[in-house]
């Protein structure tokens, strides 16, 4: 029986269901990555934010009308939003066979047995059944990999649901995590991506202090690793350990994804954040001082409740003094069961989303005059692969994580010869907003 699955969301999400794929061809199923060649559909859902959950709903509703035209025999819903909206789903959806919560996902092959007898499922262990570790079928390119540290979040900030999704953060034990990095080297991997809710939280569970730092030391030496990417790094738990191990191992690469949410102090202190804007330019700085070359990635969130025009304004000059190197922003969403939902001076949605739009506006000038500032340098870059429709190959230098930032362009023909995973020198010869070209100089 062919099975497909649907990974949505972040990359988290992404290593729960590559170890539902390894569960699966252990238990003699066959994969396809094409739902429509598929008997069964399994989707592992987000559940974040309103727009994850109507990408969820809309790709149900789209195997739904597969299943209609006799293309899907099953549909089993995981992940997010099948643990956070339970009956929900069962009730909206009568034509999907299972909705499964994230402690019954290690339980999937037993979950296809009974619908594909013709049971409809409707399982919810408790949360901390969903292991820590476990085997994994790569859904990713086979030259990169995420590595998860740990399972659910204790910050409790006022406007994520995660918590109340996931559960409380849990530490994977250093030696899993180190096992599981020397699996992935062995079977190729050179890139390895370090994720967490909040990877700077590591440890403090298991033994009451960091360890972060300690475990990025221990990855840098495996053999096989040439780069080791760290994200999602809270700005009030970065360490000068951590800084240091950052700035001297030359495994890792010089990039950190800091999710600031904002600057103003009232607006942090409401969301449950530390800090303030001089707290973190102090920070920010720092890193730039203390990591050369460094890049820099944030995540905003704006339209909180009770952000005023003047706050917003704060928040706009704030990001345009960084200057930073990468920037995501969210219009606030109300999230049920969060102590933001409930706050009495929610911001109009449109004001909400058009100062989103404005932020992004802001960034892409700055990206493309850091970008304009790229050209004529030399780099490291890795091939992900040739894209025909632009006639070049697809590259990414160190400032480029996978799948949320932009591309390096070199144009070229298949017949040149490059292989996904290869890392070469390349010389950037033009840039647009997000994106770069260049040519390859060596590799």
């Amino acid at each position: 029986m062919n099975v497909s699955m649907i990974s949505l969301g972040c990359s988290k999400n992404l290593v729960d269901s590559e170890r539902m794929l390894h569960l699966l061809e252990a238990g003699g199923y066959a994969l396809t990555a094409d739902p429509e060649q598929a008997e069964v559909a399994v989707v592992n859902t987000c559940g974040f934010i309103q727009a994850a959950k109507e990408e969820a709903i809309e790709q149900i509703l789209e195997l739904i009308q597969q299943k209609e035209a006799g293309k899907l025999r099953r549909i089993i819903v995981t992940g997010c939003l099948a643990e956070r909206y339970r009956d929900e789903v069962a009730e909206q959806f009568p034509e999907v066979d299972a909705v499964i919560g994230i402690g019954d996902q290690t339980e999937i092959c037993a979950v296809l047995d009974r619908v594909t007898q013709g049971d409809r499922v409707m399982r919810f262990a408790p949360k901390c059944n969903m292991p820590l570790t476990g085997q994994r079928v790569l859904a990713t390119l086979p030259f990169f990999a995420y590595l998860k540290i740990a399972e659910g979040c204790s910050n409790g900030c006022t406007y994520c649901a995660i918590p109340a999704i996931r559960g409380k953060y849990r530490s994977v034990p250093i030696e899993d995590v180190l096992r599981e990095a020397e699996t992935l080297a062995a079977a190729g991997v050179t890139e390895l991506v370090v994720i967490a809710q909040d990877t700077t939280r590591y440890g403090e569970d298991l033994c009451g202090r960091p360890m972060l730092p300690e475990l990025l030391q221990k990855l840098c030496r495996i053999e096989g690793f040439r780069w080791i990417r760290v994200l999602y790094c809270y700005p009030e738990r970065i360490t000068d350990e951590l800084i240091d191990v950052i700035a001297k191992e030359p495994k890792i690469v010089k990039y950190l994804d800091i999710p600031i949410q904002h600057c103003n102090a009232d607006i942090l202190r409401r969301m449950r954040r530390e800090g303030d804007r001089e707290t973190l330019r102090q920070l920010i700085e720092k890193l730039r001082v203390r990591i050369p070359g460094l890049t820099l990635r944030t995540t905003l969130l704006v339209g909180f409740p009770g952000e005023t025009e003047a706050q917003f304004n704060e928040l706009a000059e704030f990001v345009q003094e960084m200057r930073f190197d990468r920037m995501g922003c969210f219009a606030y969403s109300e999230e049920e069961h969060t102590a933001a939902a409930n706050m009495p001076d929610q911001v109009d949605e449109a004001v909400r989303v058009h100062r989103a739009a404005l932020l992004m506006e802001q960034q892409m000038t700055v990206s493309a005059a850091l970008n304009q500032a790229r050209i004529g340098t030399e780099t490291e870059a890795v091939i992900e692969g040739f894209d025909p429709e632009n006639a070049a190959w697809i590259a990414r230098t160190p400032a480029e994580a996978p799948d949320v930032d932009g591309r390096l362009y070199l144009p070229g023909t298949p017949e040149d010869g490059f292989q996904a995973g290869q890392y070469v020198t390349v010389r950037i010869t033009d840039a647009a907003d997000y994106d770069l070209i260049g040519e390859v100089t060596a590799g």
